[in-house]
């Protein structure tokens, strides 16, 4: 019998099912075990001042370190690149849609008129402000039922969602844009599964839902992440995607008010793919992204 220890969110039980339903394909017997994250209960602080390294899977890494769980599945976006001691991701299930959307509010009209927009990401923050400079942001947490309960109850043109989410839920209706124009959060749209390393047969099972391409594209995003070391809490996206033998990335790091961009984009063969993620983040760095980190700490301090 494998434990799936997932999130209590309408979303996260879809994602461990979907887990759960390849593992029995493989003849496994499995139980899913939601558990509370510290992430889902605070639905009022933005994410970022609640030292948001690991908010929504530390819960779930306790677990799995007591084993009380045998396996977590998690929106791999939301996992800290540098992993607790004994973990490891041990499969990325093949990515869905990766790009945010907007959703309107019904009586939405225009941007001109409409100049509020709902997010919690600093993210997504700092890339509508760049191309909206006359707009505000208002916080929206919760889960994707609640957030699209507050886009109607407010007066706001609308809110910025993950497409992923929102097409597994079947709450994405007409009512909405594709933002191909915004760099998504590295790993935006995976579902990963992380095990105990020393669980090497487990793991072993594990991977056989491992999709390759998704997660040569997840190693180089994360990477990226890590380099310019910043957690969860930079505005910092990341893209990588595999299109006739080629890994194309685009990534960037931006100021909180979205005035600054320092952005990198570049294609490459498989082969070298792996070490993308890390060039690229030298990059920016070397070309003023050093500072630009320095700044954004201390405005979150």
């Amino acid at each position: 019998m494998i434990r799936i220890g997932t999130r209590k969110s309408a979303l996260a039980i879809w994602q461990a099912t979907q887990v759960k339903k390849h593992l029995e394909k493989l003849g496994e017997t499995c139980i899913l075990v939601p558990i509370e994250s510290r992430g889902d209960q605070d639905l009022i602080q933005p994410l970022y001042a609640m030292g948001i390294q690991g908010i929504f899977t530390k819960s779930l890494d306790s677990a799995l370190l007591s084993q009380t769980i045998d396996i977590a599945v998690h929106s791999l976006k939301d996992v800290p690149t540098k992993l607790p001691e004994g973990i490891k991701i041990s499969a990325c299930l093949k990515r869905g849609p990766a790009h945010d959307v907007v959703v309107y509010h019904p009586d939405f009209f225009d941007w001109n008129q409409n100049t509020v927009i709902g997010t919690g990401s600093l993210r997504r923050k700092a890339q509508w402000l760049r191309k909206y400079p006359q707009h505000n942001t208002e916080n929206l947490r919760g889960n994707l039922q609640k957030r699209l309960e507050k886009l109607n109850a407010s007066s706001w043109g609308g809110a910025i969602f993950a497409q992923a989410g929102l097409v597994r839920m079947d709450l994405l209706k007409e009512n909405f844009s594709l933002l191909d124009w915004m760099i998504p959060a590295p790993a935006q749209g995976i579902i990963g599964v992380a095990s105990l390393k020393k669980d090497t047969a487990l793991s072993n099972v594990v991977q056989q839902l491992n999709c390759e391409e998704t997660s040569l594209c997840a190693e180089v995003e994360r990477t990226f992440l890590n380099t310019l070391e910043g957690g969860c809490t930079a505005p910092i996206g990341a893209y990588a995607f595999i299109k006739e033998q080629k890994l194309h990335f685009q990534g960037g790091l931006f100021s909180l008010d979205g005035k600054k961009a320092i952005e990198y984009q570049t294609e490459t063969s498989l082969e070298q793919g792996p070490a993308i993620g890390k060039e690229a983040a030298i990059h920016i760095l070397e070309n003023g992204g050093a500072q630009l980190m320095q700044q954004i700490k201390s405005q979150l301090k």
